[in-house]
């Protein structure tokens, strides 16, 4: 597939030649167009170096070859990384002053234009108005991240992930010729991990980003599966085409997902849900003792959501996947607990995963080990989450 990488200018540039890496490691030919302002950032050899061609700038390079109109007219996809808020107004306004503005004027393909900038020029009313304007002409626009951003700002206006990046490009034209096998299919997944009201300011946690559960959001959709997706507390782009709900704790996960549940052919439980809340959360803030003394929290167990959806099976012939996030201890390895809980859950696959120490929760990669329902070893994957979302749904469609 033919696909134009544009890079405009700001810091979060050189995170794009990821972007490229990865496009490029799964087959794709892809045409680098860097803002002259992006090249104070990353120079024009990497851009070559990592993709084999010429990186232009100016529409008057190569100019029998026409590259301002060429390009655009022979892409297969168009994905801008980072779109700054610069490039969002010239983009908008059907500006044309350099190469790159001219491709996206003449693509008639699907276009990605993944945001980076500072939260104050995010949230700017003429900054939305212009993304308004590119979702209503048919442009793709994901939404920012939330974390560090330049200098010691932090908030929102963080380049997505760049396999998040990919992964929402490629789902905009099928996968790139992957499997299309949940076609007619919808699918509901669960992601995040929910928060438990202490009292009015605290909550009990976990550290789940979400990533797997969107990164299988995604794979389900370049598969052509119609995607609900329920986020406990995600900071992360809502992926294209998916249907988002949004909760917080285990008890409105628990009704989002039977909702969604009674008309899906996969369910699938990527979100870690809390296993106990407290029993009472306090009207107001718990303060410090002045004795000193210990606080003493009363939990109750929260319902197994896996396991119900496994036993009621809200429509005929669902399938239901759960995931088990597991440390290891002096009882068992977490293969062991993995197996246990895959005979006691009753799922049609439970997808086991070691947590912990800079494993599996908020990390770009991830190894997974997928169980049966007798706990036997159907599949196992290592590598980023997009991957692995890809591994999960390969072990899913061998069940049909």
């Amino acid at each position: 597939m033919r696909i134009i990488l544009g890079v405009a200018g700001g810091i979060a540039a050189y995170k794009a030649a990821l972007v490229l890496r990865l496009l490029t490691e799964a087959g794709h030919d892809v045409r680098v167009i860097p803002t002259v302002a992006s090249l104070e950032f990353v120079g024009r050899a990497t851009w070559e170096a990592l993709s084999g061609q010429p990186a232009p700038s100016d529409v008057f390079e190569d100019v029998p070859q026409v590259l301002h109109v060429e390009l655009g007219k022979t892409a297969d996809l168009v994905v801008v990384a980072p779109a700054t808020a610069d490039l969002l107004s010239r983009a908008a306004t059907g500006r044309a002053d350099d190469l790159l503005t001219a491709t996206l004027l003449t693509a008639r393909c699907p276009v990605l234009l993944a945001p980076a900038m500072h939260t104050e020029m995010w949230e700017h009313p003429a900054t939305q108005a212009n993304v308004a304007t590119l979702r209503s002409r048919g442009v793709h626009v994901l939404e920012p991240a939330s974390g560090r951003l330049t200098g010691a700002d932090t908030g929102r206006g963080r380049l997505p992930e760049p396999a998040d990046i990919v992964a929402a490009a490629l789902a905009l034209v099928g996968g790139a010729a992957g499997p299309r096998d949940l076609v007619g299919q919808h699918v509901v997944i669960s992601a995040g991990g929910t928060r438990e009201p202490l009292d009015p300011v605290r909550y009990l946690g976990n550290r789940s980003s979400g990533r797997q559960g969107f990164a299988l959001a995604q794979a389900a959709l370049a598969r052509g599966a119609r995607v609900t997706l329920v986020a406990a507390n995600v900071t992360l782009p809502a992926p294209a085409r998916a249907d988002l709900v949004t909760v917080e704790t285990a008890a409105e996960l628990r009704d989002a997902v039977r909702a969604a549940a009674l008309d899906a052919d996969v369910v699938v439980m990527a979100a870690a849900v809390a296993d106990f809340r407290p029993a009472t959360a306090a009207e107001t803030k718990i303060k410090k003792r002045p004795d000193g003394s210990a606080l003493v929290l009363e939990l109750v167990q929260t319902p197994d959501i896996l396991a119900e959806l496994a036993v009621e099976r809200l429509r005929a012939g669902q399938l239901v996947i759960g995931f088990a996030a597991e440390t290891g201890d002096g009882d068992a390895s977490v293969l062991e607990h993995g197996r246990a809980k895959a005979r006691r859950k009753g799922a049609d696959l439970l997808v086991v995963n070691a947590v912990g120490a800079g494993r599996g929760f908020g990390t770009a990669d991830n190894s997974v080990t997928i169980l049966d329902a007798r706990g036997d070893v159907v599949a196992s994957a290592a590598g980023s989450k997009a991957a692995v979302a890809q591994a999960i749904w390969d072990a899913v469609a061998a069940l049909r």
